[in-house]
């Protein structure tokens, strides 16, 4: 009899089965798909070029997790890009960001915006810090009961109100600023030349179907600055071998326990028995059974689709059934016979900013446009891209001299308008993202030697992310820490006795954290201990 079977080997899973496995239980992975890692992987996409298909760079994986699973000794190596972003603009000019390199370049388009920099990011950092400590935390949960159940929840609000209040009244103030404004109502606030917030109000709409005017954005782009990259913190970076090495890695960790990982095994159902969940029905009919069932899926996939809907309450499934998904994304991965040249800083040959997170979006209004373009016609004429060329950090991705580059795109809408199909289409914006770069690249466009086109639906076919929702759910205020992925089971726990989930439609949300992997296991261990004794 298995302790635990997981649904989903992500990287979520993998660490939410290593943690569990340390713990003496027995447990089994099972994968949908022929390799693990979820849409943290490395395939070749065209002969002689690999790449991280979807999930694309490293910053939010948690360092505990790091350290815990020795990562490091089963071969993951992390690299900091030479800069954080590179912002080239159509009049001849560019910004770029970078540590001890950001406010002599904002200087050039403002001086009072160079001056505001340092306590801009004093600020974002003490609620980063905030952030930091809150991830590995299971959220207070809002529970039936009297007193004695509800005082373990009462504790942990306790606590997180003493931290809370550890921040100075102006950083309370700032707190609340950034779970409840807009990024552009936010950066406003604080500078005045386009490109700075431009270049920093763009982590507000990645993976958020959204204007970065729309009330809470602003909390999105703090979700993107609480990671770091080998201690720097906010630092970004690349795995060597792409992000399938950070899956890899976990898979020889958890292997090296002993949990059995299954792949080409797509679950069908969840198995109930009095209630309880005791174990799943594989798509090819095997019944596998287990103390705990875990769920590292959107849990809008797990909810309506695997398990019998007589079996939930009424409400939570009314509820589950509208858990917004949707991120906008548009994912590619091209080979390139040469690096792109840019029209603002020329040349081919390898530079600083080839090694950047490179940002085509010029300010926050276009960035508004685009959103506003794409609810109304499906996708916007003049998109939000960022490029990553990861091979100027890793040869080892393409052939000598030529490269392997990452689009991610916004805004595309989730599901298109009048019925229309993103097979019909995905072509047509696949050539619009690659204008929208030669635009201030002349070369990109005839440089470009294959592409691999992930749409929304793609996303969603491929890697189980519902509207191509990377984050398995929305980042909004209704659906973040005791809401997520609903009030009264923020504790990794469904209302189905024995069933959990551990991906990132739990706290603390998406992003390859490993975060929610981390603490779904702690509280498994909490009730497979117990129910192991009694039975």
């Amino acid at each position: 009899m298995r302790d635990a079977i997981i649904i989903g080997a992500g990287h979520n899973g993998l660490v939410c089965a290593w943690y569990l496995a340390r713990a003496g239980l027995k447990v089994t992975l099972l994968e949908r798909r022929d390799v693990v890692g979820g849409a943290a992987v490395t395939e070749e996409f065209h002969p002689g070029f690999r790449n991280s298909v979807a999930a694309y760079t490293v910053s939010l994986l948690n360092p505990k997790v790091i350290h815990d699973m020795g990562l490091a000794r089963h071969g993951l190596r992390i690299v900091e890009r030479p800069l954080s972003n590179f912002l080239p603009l159509e009049d001849g000019r560019y910004l770029k960001v970078g540590a001890g390199r950001t406010a002599l370049e904002v200087a050039k388009f403002s001086q009072r915006d160079a001056a505001h920099l340092d306590d801009y990011h004093r600020q974002l950092d003490d609620a980063a810090d905030l952030l930091r400590e809150l991830v590995l935390q299971t959220p207070p949960n809002r529970i039936e009961g009297g007193w004695l159940a509800a005082l373990p929840e009462l504790l942990k609000a306790g606590r997180l109100g003493n931290r809370m209040r550890k921040l100075s009244l102006a950083g309370q103030r700032e707190l609340l600023d950034l779970f409840t404004k807009s990024a552009g109502d936010y950066l406003d606030g604080w500078f005045e030349s386009d490109p700075i917030k431009a270049a920093y109000g763009f982590d507000s709409v990645v993976g958020n179907y959204a204007s970065p005017y729309t009330p809470g954005s602003a909390y999105v782009l703090l979700h993107h600055v609480f990671g770091e990259v080998n201690g720097k913190k906010g630092a970004w970076g690349h795995a060597i071998g792409g992000m399938g090495a950070i899956t890899q890695a976990m898979a020889k960790a958890v292997q090296a326990l002993g949990v059995e990982i299954r792949t080409d095994c797509a679950v069908a159902e969840v198995v109930l028995h009095k209630g309880r969940a005791t174990g799943v029905v594989t798509g090819d009919g095997e019944r596998l059974d287990a103390h705990a069932v875990v769920s590292n899926l959107n849990p809008r996939l797990l909810y309506t689709r695997l398990v019998d809907p007589g079996a939930l309450p009424a409400d939570f499934l009314r509820r589950m059934s509208a858990w917004r998904c949707g991120s906008g994304t548009f994912r590619m991965n091209l080979a390139l016979s040469e690096l792109p040249d840019f029209s603002c800083l020329p040349g081919k040959a390898m530079a600083e900013h080839h090694g950047s997170g490179i940002i085509i979006a010029p300010s926050l209004h276009y960035m508004e446009r685009a959103y506003h373009d794409a609810r109304a016609s499906g996708w916007s004429q003049a998109p939000i891209v960022e490029l990553l060329i990861p091979s100027t950090l890793d040869p080892s991705l393409a052939p000598a001299g030529q490269h392997v580059a990452s689009l991610f795109c916004q805004h595309v809408a989730p599901q298109l308008p009048d019925g229309a199909s993103w097979d019909e289409h995905r072509e047509q914006v696949a050539d619009l993202m690659i204008d929208t770069v030669d635009r201030y690249a002349p070369n990109f466009r005839r440089a470009v030697l294959g592409r691999q086109i992930m749409s929304p639906l793609d996303l969603e076919r491929t890697f189980g992310l519902v509207g191509g929702d990377i984050f398995h759910g929305a980042l909004g205020l209704d659906q973040l820490f005791s809401a997520r992925p609903m009030l009264g089971h923020a504790d990794y726990r469904g209302p189905v006795a024995g069933l959990y989930t551990c991906g990132a439609g739990n706290h603390p949300g998406g992003g390859v954290t490993g975060a929610p992997g981390h603490n779904a296991a702690r509280e498994i261990l909490h009730n497979v201990r117990q129910f192991r004794s009694r039975a």
